[in-house]
């Protein structure tokens, strides 16, 4: 269900570092459409002085959704929306975002570089401000009651112990992990494909995935083996990553696997988690040893339809200043994606783990190196059926590999 939320801020002007092409002023509240975790808590509205915020948050699969439909019929599903890294291609192709390169100077531009994650056909058409990658997050307490000395770096390492905490009695389902039809389980796959050392398609987008020796296939085969073995809670079938995460925040598990990098904010919040004292960061694990992971920005967009495009121009901008940034991680745990506030919070000793964030950080790769494609929605969503089928037994890896390459090829045509 939609949580609508509302926040009266006394009207003034916002300057604007340049007047967006077509811009529209519309009276009344700026309709804005945002995921849970940025659900913008009063100590920050209170700041926007920009006017009257209609803030909307839905999760990420029916923000999707939002988009999709009210574009197709021709109505602005708001006059700001997220724009996830994963939408690029589809959304670029469709031309339903306006370009943003405008809007943003070039020391700005300079400041955020995952700028290129949202460019399509040389525009800018979303502006990152949650620098979303990923790392592992571990329950400190846990391992050390386990008698693991330190935290792992290959994926057998991670197995042996996840195992002895469970021998342990310390957490039943050490890892957390999503196996449900969604995204986040979706996304998880991919990254455990690279700590298995491979990446999904080669260069003309072929899959790497079929083949049992293959990095993909044997991330999914873990994951379903873990299961199985009880090293996953069995109900991480119904659950998405938000909901997995609060296993983790309450004690019940020892491994956040697919950790958002930015969630260590939260996760180390007394007031927000039960674990505060004992959430830690490491690189990913990966079978070599050498960490790998890659990132998933979000960003803010307007749609062509916009009804105020003056108002959306503000409130990006906004979104974009260096305190919005800081209070934005503070309060809800999104990492900022402006360099220079990742290092001035760290250097602060505001940033939860921020040598390792840091580390994790250089490491980042994108998760396809030409480009999100427009059909990823389709193979995305193909990945999310199959991995979820094959953790309830539905299916067998084997087949579940199938589908999701029969999916990527149908996309393609």
């Amino acid at each position: 269900m939609m949580k609508r939320r509302q926040f009266l801020i006394s009207a003034s002007a916002l300057g604007l570092a340049a007047a967006m092409p077509g811009a529209s002023f519309a009276q009344g509240p700026l309709p804005v459409l945002l995921p849970p975790w940025v659900t913008l808590p009063k100590e920050m509205t209170d700041s926007y002085a920009g006017g009257t915020l209609d803030v909307q948050t839905l999760g990420w699969d029916e923000i999707r959704t939002r988009i999709v439909t009210s574009m197709v019929a021709d109505t602005a599903p708001a006059s700001v929306t997220e724009m996830d890294w994963s939408w690029v291609g589809q959304f670029g192709m469709a031309g339903w975002y306006d370009p943003l390169d405008d809007l943003l100077s070039d020391e700005l531009k300079a400041d955020l570089p995952t700028t290129s994650i949202f460019t399509y056909d040389g525009k800018l058409i979303g502006a990152p401000y949650n620098n979303d990658f990923r790392v592992m997050i571990y329950n400190k307490a846990h391992l050390a009651a386990a008698g693991v000395a330190a935290a792992p770096k290959t994926m057998d390492e991670l197995l042996e112990a996840a195992r002895a905490v469970k021998k342990a009695g310390v957490a039943d389902h050490p890892i957390a992990l999503p196996l449900s039809a969604s995204e986040g389980a979706a996304t998880a796959w991919y990254l455990l494909t690279k700590a298995f050392g491979g990446d999904l398609f080669d260069a003309d987008f072929t899959p790497l995935f079929t083949d049992p020796a293959s990095a993909g296939y044997q991330a999914m085969a873990f994951e379903v083996a873990a299961l199985k073995e009880g090293l996953i809670d069995p109900a991480a079938t119904s659950l998405k990553d938000v909901e997995v995460q609060e296993l983790f925040k309450a004690g019940k598990a020892s491994f956040d696997l697919a950790g958002w990098a930015g969630n260590l904010a939260v996760y180390t919040d007394p007031s927000k988690s039960g674990v505060a004292a004992d959430a830690a960061a490491a690189l990913m694990p990966n079978v070599s040893g050498v960490s790998r992971t890659f990132g998933l920005p979000g960003a803010l967009g307007i749609p062509v339809n916009a009804t105020d495009k003056d108002g959306a121009a503000a409130f990006i901008l906004w979104m974009l200043e260096e305190k919005t940034m800081a209070d934005n991680y503070r309060l809800l745990g999104n990492l900022p994606t402006r360099l220079s506030v990742l290092r001035s919070l760290n250097e602060e000793g505001r940033l939860a783990q921020g040598d390792v964030l840091i580390a994790q950080a250089e490491l980042v790769e994108p998760l396809f190196a030409q480009g999100t494609p427009g059909w990823y929605p389709e193979f995305s969503g193909a990945v999310a059926a199959a991995l979820n089928a094959a953790a309830k037994e539905q299916i067998t890896v084997d087949e579940a590999m199938a589908q999701i390459a029969e999916a990527a090829a149908a996309a393609q045509e």
